[in-house]
């Protein structure tokens, strides 16, 4: 790519926006749910056909035979600054055959379709800053974009992915949606989540009741168990979510399964709160019960720091300077930008388009952020080094 005959990256951006439209469209209009991986590889295929179009190449990163991330690096080397990392989840959380019920459509002004806020307008935004800071002749710092594979499921196979990126990175924009108050993320608690297995013995309900030992009846012990361990003023949420179980109405339950998420402020919470839910699965309310535990996927907190706080000052004044304003804000929510922050990198989420009702059929984009918040990022990095860390 012939650097010097490129236009400043904003101003090549600024004028992206019917471009980046077309490419929301085409990701919307994909399935991808996390457990699809043959749906969020096509998305990276459509990914890796937008950066050759702009001379980029991507690296595929696997787990197994697994595609789980694809990443994308400009201005590798650069002595301007420090590196910056741009990152983003291909999944969503609609089944197949989504896209074709609801397909991508715009109507006053925002974007509709399974996907179109949590978060393929962030990729989409984070796909053209790479490609605005690749033909621009300004000296800019080194960027990498990460795309991303299950965050939805707790990223079981991204983040040891996720990780040695960041720990090359000394920034990190997290481009999950921007909050409907058009507010920045600026903290947000980790997760943990769980599945329990409990075994018990199957017997006649009626014919052999004595006999039989009840999976079902153990787990409802555990559930009042876990439920106690909720402490909202200390931020804490214990929600048993998913439950199922038993062989039939006449038979005492000889199996039950329950999933488990938790939810804390800091990493000290986390310790104390899984031990406390491994003692409670360990313990048989029902003698004859045994019960294992697994994690099955986990969010460390994103802790606000000094640094973190400097950071969403200056993309502030950035989106104030193109005529946008936003806060910052804590989110019960998990995300990806707690791998990056508890690694000491510093981080700010929500920095997508903003959007609304995440996860749900009315999930919605405001298609005239799309641009200026991609601005915003892009304006930050390049002010980066203007800065005391």
């Amino acid at each position: 790519m012939n650097k010097s005959a490129g236009i400043p990256a904003a101003q090549w951006l600024a004028g992206q926006h019917d471009n980046m439209l077309a490419l929301l469209a085409d990701l919307v209009n994909i399935d991808s749910n996390s457990y699809d991986k043959a749906g969020v590889a096509r998305v990276f295929r459509r990914l890796e056909s937008f950066f050759s179009e702009h001379d980029l190449s991507i690296t595929s990163h696997f787990v197994g035979d697994v595609e789980a991330a694809i990443s994308v690096t400009v201005n590798a080397g650069s002595t301007v600054g420090q590196p910056v990392l741009l990152m983003g989840h291909c999944d969503t959380v609609f089944p197949a055959g989504e896209a074709a019920r609801r397909p991508f459509r715009i109507q006053d002004g925002r974007a509709y379709g399974p996907g179109v806020a949590d978060m393929k307008p962030g990729v989409v935004m984070n796909a053209f800053i790479l490609a605005a800071a690749a033909q621009s002749p300004e000296v800019l710092p080194e960027i990498t974009a990460l795309f991303t594979c299950d965050e939805e499921i707790g990223s079981p196979l991204s983040k040891d992915i996720i990780v040695p990126f960041a720990q090359k990175a000394r920034f990190a924009f997290n481009a999950e949606p921007g909050r409907p108050s058009g507010n920045v993320v600026t903290g947000r608690k980790g997760g943990v989540f769980f599945e329990m297995d409990i075994e018990g013995r199957a017997a006649h309900s009626g014919a052999n009741f004595s006999e039989g030992i009840s999976a079902i009846s153990e787990l409802a012990h555990k559930i009042v168990a876990l439920d106690e361990l909720t402490d909202i003023d200390q931020g804490v949420t214990v929600n048993v979510g998913l439950v199922s179980g038993g062989l039939s109405v006449n038979t005492s339950a000889p199996s039950a399964k329950a999933s488990i998420d938790l939810r804390i402020f800091n990493l000290e919470q986390r310790e104390s709160l899984v031990g406390s839910i491994r003692c409670i699965c360990n313990k048989s309310f029902i003698t004859g019960t045994l019960s294992k535990l697994d994690i099955k996927g986990e969010f460390r907190p994103f802790v606000p720091t000094a640094q973190s706080k400097q950071l969403f000052e200056l993309y502030q004044s950035e989106l104030n300077a193109i005529g946008h304003q936003a806060e910052g804000e804590f989110s019960g929510g998990c995300a990806d930008s707690g791998v990056t922050s508890s690694l000491g990198v510093i981080t700010l989420c929500g920095t997508g388009p903003v959007g609304g009702k995440f996860h749900t059929l009315d999930e919605y984009c405001e298609i005239d952020t799309i641009v200026p918040r991609g601005l915003a990022v892009l304006n930050t990095l390049t002010r980066l080094s203007e800065q005391q860390w």
